[in-house]
Parts: structure tokens; sequence; C-alpha cells
């Protein structure tokens, strides 16, 4: 989720790499969820993160729609999955003892926490930053980042996030285009195709990220790119 805010202000002011250390190491929270309860509709589901909970929970996208386990979030008018957290309860993955029940499947933001992501547009990258104010852990040890995130394939995830990021982005400045220029030209029949242009494009992106299941017997990261390939636009 992009943050409009000063980095002095959430972070410590240092961008981190995959090989540098930082301190985010919070010890298996020792019986913390805050950050369980508190991030609201900010924890926005990726290909990935869904693919992980389908399979794992043996459910359907529907399913956990169904069930309020994630919900549906728009962002800079395009739509994504987020996790649902209920107000006084936290999140739907949580245990009454107030812990994580798909720990070892957990979305992307979750599984970085407290770290988060910066992207540089003119590179098309990002590097990661050390949240200050979201975690209650003041002690805190030192880990490198790429241990931190402790995922298979860490290139190939790395080249996902990257590219997921900038689609959205691109997305989101069509969809900005299509409102403004139908806003600029007026009248009902105009704002009504680009309205409708708007709606079937939120539709394919998640039909085809999201609820279309993934084979769990292949690669996750070739059956991205074989559906980012047939994104028509």
């Amino acid at each position: 989720m992009i943050r409009n805010v000063d980095m002095k202000q959430i972070s410590d002011g240092k961008l981190y790499g995959l090989h540098d250390m930082v301190r985010a190491d919070c010890g298996d929270c020792r019986g913390c969820s805050y950050c369980c309860h508190m991030m609201g509709d900010t924890i926005i589901l990726d290909p990935l993160d869904i693919c992980l909970l389908t399979t794992n929970l043996g459910r359907t996208f529907e399913e956990m729609m169904q069930d309020d386990s994630i919900c549906l979030h728009v962002q800079d008018g395009v739509i994504l999955p987020s996790l649902n957290l209920h107000e006084g309860k936290g999140c739907s993955f949580l245990t009454p003892e107030g812990r994580c029940s798909v720990h070892g499947f957990r979305p992307g933001l979750c599984r970085i926490f407290p770290l988060g992501r910066f992207y540089r547009e003119e590179t098309r990258d990002f590097l990661y930053f050390l949240q200050t104010r979201e975690c209650r852990q003041e002690s805190r040890a030192k880990v490198k980042v790429s241990k931190w995130i402790d995922v298979p394939n860490l290139q190939a995830n790395q080249a996902f996030i990257g590219k997921w990021h900038f689609f959205i982005r691109r997305m989101q400045r069509l969809i900005q285009g299509a409102e403004h220029d139908g806003a600029e030209r007026g009248g009902a029949e105009r704002g009504g195709t680009d309205e409708q242009s708007v709606k079937q494009l939120n539709m394919l992106i998640l039909q085809l990220f999201f609820c279309k299941p993934y084979d769990p017997g292949r690669d996750f990261y070739e059956q991205f790119e074989e559906r980012m390939a047939r994104f028509p636009v």
C-alpha cells in the first residue's frame, strides 16, 4: 500500500538491501499481536499471497471472501483484496491466544513486518525501511534482511514483487486518466463508457490474478508470468 508520508516520521531514515543488517527481529513477538489488530485495511494482498492462502487452507478466493477472512479494498481506483481486520478482534487468522494460524504461509506484508518497502520509480525496484511506530517491541535484535524475509527462491520473489507493484501503479494511472477524461468531456454517455471501462478493468484484474485458481503442482512465478502475458492492457 502506498503511503504519502514523510519517511523521517515513520522510519529510522535508512534504506536497506537484502544483505544489510536491520533491527527487525521481534523475538517471535513474545505473545504480542498488536500489529494484527491495528493495521486496518492496509494489508493489501498480492497474487502470491492469495495463491499461498488458498492452497494451504484448501479454500477458494470466493470462499475466503464469503467467510470474511479477506475483503476488497479500493486503492487509487484499483480494487484489490486485503486482510479483514475486525474491530476488537483483529485479523481473521488470529487464534484466541493471539497467535497467527497461517504463520507459515502468511502474506508478504506480514512476513516482512516491521519492515516496509520503498519503491523507486526511476530504477523500477525497491529497498526496505524499518518502521518505527507500528511495532511495540522495544528491543529487537539485528538480523539480515534476506534472512528475516525467509522465502524460497528469493530472487524470483523480489522480481515478482517489483513487477506486480509497477503493474498496479500503471493500472492506477490508467484508471485515473480514464476518470479524468470522463469528467472533462462530461455527458452521461461518455462518463458511463469510462465508468464501465474502469469496472471491466478491475474485474479482469480480480478474475485473472486472484479468482482463477493457481495450480499447486506448478511454480507460482511461471503461472504469474503466463497471466501477465495474457493481460490485454
